[in-house]
């Protein structure tokens, strides 16, 4: 299954970035520059993002990739969601916005996640 695809929720297209089991950190890195180059093919302010960090093991490496990405992907995107932290995901997630100076909303479940972001849309 492809790491970052569309999926559409209630008649409306999300862009999932799927990084759940992500273990190795090259493969990790390199789903997240995936992602880039998808995301920098869209108009400003038009994606609805989701994305889903269960079960994934990051390192220095990998945290610096999502801030990144993070920061990369703000002119794209109306609104953006998260899923699957655990304890640690937690504060890596805190280092990601206080380093892209996003608002993005986390969620227990993609379920609500796309819920949320089709009321966004």
């Amino acid at each position: 299954m492809e790491r970052t695809r569309f999926e559409e929720h209630r008649g409306t297209r999300i862009l999932v970035l799927d990084y759940s089991g992500a273990r190795d950190p090259e493969e990790a890195i390199r789903a997240i520059e995936h992602s880039k180059t998808v995301v920098a093919r869209h108009p400003p302010k038009s994606l609805l993002i989701l994305t889903n960090v269960r079960d994934a093991r990051y390192n220095a490496a990998v945290l610096q990739a999502l801030k990144e990405l993070a920061r990369h992907d703000e002119p794209y995107v109306k609104a953006s969601a998260i899923v699957g932290m655990s304890g640690l995901h937690r504060i890596a997630y805190q280092a990601v916005i206080l380093f892209s100076k996003r608002n993005i909303q986390v969620f227990d479940t993609e379920e609500q996640a796309k819920d949320w972001l089709v009321s966004q849309a």
